[in-house]
């Protein structure tokens, strides 16, 4: 499968209005959209077949975490929808990962499947507060690697451990990492973050950008210019 197009845009709106009309900029050829808690509470599963019919390729980002049969049946529901990319909480276990995985394999066309691990909001700090000290890394790597187990497709990480996981799990195993800005870009409330380069040649296979994009005057310019700063990185 080609991993074309390799940037996710994160539609991160208050209001349908404001993301179709960003929707309308852009194009199903040069990327593919994320719809996330926020959106999909406010707009509903209607929202997500929309931006499908329109040609777009949809990472629906609920991150499920419950008990192994409420997140299977969420995740059936999800990919009923017609979505590209669902995603789970590796800290929910082995068994509620399996059972997601075991439920969407009986369907014909199922979705991605990946898990988050860590999020990007958190450094060792916070970490350490919430009783998983030590280096990120670690509980990046051992989440991964548990999601691979499971028979996942990949995990969500940040850019800062894409070259860590990707040398641990191979080749196969898909990386998706958020946190990636242009060099001189705000980074906000993301503290693991990396530019779209530097995520390529550390090993990510497809790139969440969101405000660089969404919050731009000209969004088709800042895409593009994520476009050229990816080219020549490999992979």
């Amino acid at each position: 499968m080609s991993r074309e197009p390799r940037i996710i845009v994160a539609l991160d709106f208050p209001a349908e209005a404001a993301a179709l009309d960003l929707v309308d900029r852009l194009d199903p050829k040069r990327c593919r959209l994320k719809v996330g808690k926020e959106m999909f509470t406010r707009l509903g599963p209607g929202f997500v077949e929309g931006l499908s019919r329109r040609g777009f390729d949809v990472f629906l980002d609920l991150k499920f975490h419950d008990i192994p049969n409420t997140v299977a049946a969420a995740c059936e529901a999800a990919a009923s929808l017609g979505v590209w990319m669902i995603n789970l909480h590796a800290s929910g276990g082995r068994a509620m990962m399996e059972a997601a995985r075991e439920r969407l394999s009986g369907l014909s066309q199922a979705p991605l499947l990946i898990a988050v691990t860590v999020l990007t909001s958190l450094d060792a700090g916070d970490l350490s507060e919430i009783g998983c000290p030590g280096d990120p890394r670690d509980r990046v790597l051992r989440l991964a690697s548990l999601a691979q187990g499971a028979g996942l497709d990949g995990v969500v990480c940040s850019p800062l451990e894409a070259s860590f996981v990707r040398e641990g799990l191979g080749q196969g195993f898909l990386l998706i990492t958020p946190g990636v800005r242009p060099a001189g870009a705000a980074t906000k409330d993301q503290k693991r973050v990396m530019t779209p380069r530097d995520a390529i040649q550390a090993g990510a296979d497809y790139l969440v950008v969101g405000r660089p994009i969404t919050a731009s005057p000209d969004p088709l310019g800042a895409l593009a210019a994520i476009e050229l700063d990816m080219e020549g990185a490999g992979r």
